[in-house]
């Protein structure tokens, strides 16, 4: 199960290799935009894409108590999965259910985290 895992959050990492790999033999740097007004039609749908994902989170007219409860439902429940887990390793003895739950834990850290790190990591090569 683990390994399976682990494999998965590495298909970003062989994916970008393999381009890079690519660009590097084919002297490719990818997808550039070649004049002025290319570059101002990638801002303009970069720009939209983050209004689309600003609208997809919006609280529209709800009340205030529920967009609140909204809000708190992503660390709240990451909080409970991870601490799950931890309580899991030292309290059940069924080896399924701790596996079960060490998945849901991984999943919850790479949503924390992994996203963000790889962003970085890439950025900085």
């Amino acid at each position: 199960m683990i390994l399976e895992t682990v494999l998965a959050s590495l298909v970003p990492v062989a994916v970008d290799g393999v381009r890079g790999a690519i660009n590097m033999f084919t002297g490719g740097a990818g997808a550039k935009p070649s004049n002025p007004d290319d570059v101002i039609k990638l801002m303009d749908a970069e720009t939209r894409k983050l209004q689309a994902l600003a609208q997809i989170d919006a609280v529209g007219n709800v009340s205030q108590w529920v967009a609140n409860l909204r809000a708190l439902q992503r660390p709240v429940v990451s909080f409970l999965i991870i601490n799950g887990y931890i309580l899991s390793v030292f309290t059940l003895k069924d080896v399924v259910l701790i596996d079960q739950m060490a998945t849901y834990a991984q999943m919850v850290t790479f949503y924390l985290f992994g996203d963000r790190t790889y962003m970085y990591f890439k950025k900085g090569k």
